[in-house]
């Protein structure tokens, strides 16, 4: 159970309201703070709509963040965010296997992209040879994009994690085809 209400669009003041176009309970939680929430909302909406960083490694890096958070809400979300973006079932497991320090057949700039938000999430910081191997793969603009994004949602999963987000029930199944680490 969340440590605030879940707000509903008739809560709000009239000028808020916009903030609830889309009612998922981050959103419904977040506008207890109308302006956090709007400055969440623009962050969220370059990242997903702003960036020309590839759709599918922007997901890949969202993901190994939920992952290693733990964070069902924001694995269950984009388990079906990626899905939408190119992200397959076999991606999803070869992270999995990827976080464990398995060997997959991931291409190079999934296994590295993968490799930064392990290291920005564990570390604190992506090390000098994956940032190194990342420089010389990708564009200035998209190394930036690419921090952002995993820096972005490791405040993401744990504004979660502590606001204690519900899963909706709309999402469960995501989790139940890919469970979270114990």
């Amino acid at each position: 159970m969340a440590r605030l209400p879940y707000l509903d669009k008739e809560d709000l003041k009239e000028e808020d309201q916009d903030l609830l176009t889309r009612g998922i309970n981050l959103h419904r939680l977040m506008v207890h703070s109308p302006g956090a929430a709007r400055a969440f909302g623009g962050m969220g909406q370059y990242i997903r709509y702003g960036t020309t960083m590839d759709a599918r490694l922007r997901e890949l890096a969202i993901l190994q963040v939920g992952w290693l958070a733990k964070s069902p809400y924001e694995w269950s979300h984009h388990v079906k965010i990626g899905r939408d973006f190119g992200v397959t079932d076999d991606d999803v497991r070869a992270l999995i296997a990827e976080s464990a320090g398995e060997t997959t057949d991931l291409p190079e700039l999934d296994r590295l992209v993968l490799r930064a938000a392990r290291e920005a999430t564990l570390d604190g910081a992506v090390a000098a040879d994956t940032f190194a191997a990342l420089k010389g793969l990708l564009s200035k603009e998209h190394l930036v994009d690419l921090t952002v994004t995993f820096s972005f949602y490791n405040a993401v999963v744990r504004f979660l994690g502590s606001m204690e987000m519900d899963v909706e029930d709309s999402y469960q199944s995501y989790l139940d085809e890919f469970p979270l680490p114990k």
